[in-house]
C-alpha cells in the first residue's frame, strides 16, 4: 500500500514510518519541519519506498499532489506541546484547526481511509479517572490560552465525524496519552525527555508545583502498534480509541525514578508554576487512560515498562551526544 503521513518527520510519525516501511509499504511524508526533523528520518533516505516532501498541509496544491495515488492516510501533523501552545497560540490554533480541515476535506473526496491523531488533552481537567472514550470534557475558561489545543483537537474530531457522515470518509481516531520514547525532544514541555536529559548531564530535574500531579506514560513503539491495530481493523472505523500505557506515577516520583534508572547524581528542584509558564497556564492533576475499548476490539496492550522507556530514551540521548 501507499501511505501519506502528515507530520511524518516528527516523533510519533518517524516511528510509524519505520513500522510501515518494515511492512513493505510505500510511504510519503509531508512535514514543514517546524517541530519535526530531517534527522528523524535520514536513515530511510536511501529506501526507494520512502519520500519526504517539505511543506505545510495548509498548502492546498501541494497537499493535493502528495495525496494523489495514496491508499491510506495517517494525519499526525499538528502544533503540540503545552509550552508551544502558550508561546505561539495563534499559529498553533490555525495549524491544528485549519490544517486538519484541509486534510480531511481532500481525504473525504477520495474516500481515503484516515487515522486522525487526537490527544488526551480532549478530556481537559475531568476529575473522574480513569478516562474512557465517553468521558466528559471539562475545560477551564476559554480566556486561558492553555485550553486552545484541546478545543482545536475536539473540532478536528468533529470534522472527522461530519465528513464520515456527509462524504463517507472512512476514519478512526486515536487519543494518545503521554506518548514518550526515543527521538522525543522535550523542547515543548514534554516532561520525561527533559528529565532524562537533565539527569544525564547531572543537572537538577525541575518539578513544577508540588509534584503530586500524575500521569501514565506509553512507549512510542506501543503507541504505534495501537494505532495500527485500529487503523487496519474494519470494525474500528468511525470510532475513537484511547491509546495509553499502564501505571500511574506522580511527576515527583517520575523524577526520582529517572535519577535511579540513569544512575545520576542530579537533585530535584521544585519550581512554582507561575515561574515556569507564561500567563494562561493551568495544569491537570491526574490523567489516566482507560484502554479497555481498544484491548477488547484488537487485543492490543502496551508491552514496555516505564523503566524500559527511560532506558530507551537515555540510550538514544547518549548515542546522539
Amino acid at each position: 500500500m501507499k501511505f501519506l503521513i502528515t507530520g511524518g518527520a516528527g516523533f510519533i510519525g518517524s516511528h510509524l514510518l519505520a513500522r510501515l516501511l518494515e511492512r513493505g509499504d510505500e510511504v510519503v511524508i509531508l512535514d514543514d519541519l517546524s517541530t519535526g526533523s530531517k534527522k528523524n528520518v535520514e536513515r530511510f533516505v536511501a529506501n526507494s519506498k520512502f519520500s519526504l516532501i517539505e511543506g505545510s498541509m495548509l498548502e492546498r496544491p501541494l497537499l493535493a499532489k502528495v495525496m494523489d495515488g495514496v491508499d491510506g492516510l495517517f494525519h499526525l501533523g499538528a502544533a503540540l506541546g503545552v509550552k508551544r501552545i502558550l508561546e505561539r497560540p495563534l499559529e498553533s490554533l490555525i495549524t491544528n484547526m485549519h490544517g486538519t480541515e484541509v486534510v480531511l476535506e481532500m481525504a473525504a473526496k477520495k474516500k481515503i481511509r484516515t487515522f486522525i491523531a487526537s490527544t488526551s488533552e480532549i478530556y481537559g481537567k475531568n476529575p473522574v479517572q480513569p478516562l474512557t472514550e465517553n468521558s466528559d470534557r471539562v475545560l477551564g475558561s476559554p480566556l486561558l490560552v492553555r485550553w486552545t489545543y484541546s478545543e482545536a483537537k475536539a473540532i478536528d474530531e468533529s470534522l472527522a465525524v461530519i465528513y464520515g457522515q456527509s462524504h463517507g470518509l472512512p476514519f478512526v481516531i486515536g487519543r494518545f496519552f503521554n506518548t514518550v520514547g526515543p527521538r522525543q525532544t522535550g523542547a515543548y514541555g514534554m516532561v520525561l525527555p527533559g528529565f532524562v536529559r537533565s539527569a544525564l548531564k547531572g543537572e537538577p530535574l525541575t518539578v513544577y508545583g508540588d509534584g503530586s500531579q500524575s500521569r501514565v506514560f506509553c512507549h512510542v513503539e506501543d503507541a504505534v502498534e495501537g494505532m495500527m491495530s485500529v487503523y487496519f481493523n474494519d470494525k474500528a472505523l468511525g470510532d475513537v480509541f484511547n491509546i495509553g500505557g499502564e501505571g500511574e506515577i506522580t511527576i515527583k516520583a517520575l523524577a526520582e525514578l529517572v535519577i535511579e534508572e540513569t544512575g545520576s547524581s542530579s537533585t530535584i528542584e521544585m519550581v512554582p508554576y507561575e515561574k515556569a509558564y507564561a500567563k494562561g497556564f493551568e495544569d491537570t492533576m491526574r490523567r489516566i487512560p482507560d484502554t479497555s475499548k481498544i484491548r477488547a476490539l484488537t487485543g492490543w496492550k502496551p508491552k514496555n515498562s516505564l523503566q524500559q522507556i527511560i532506558r530507551d530514551v537515555a540510550s538514544q540521548m547518549k548515542a546522539d551526544s
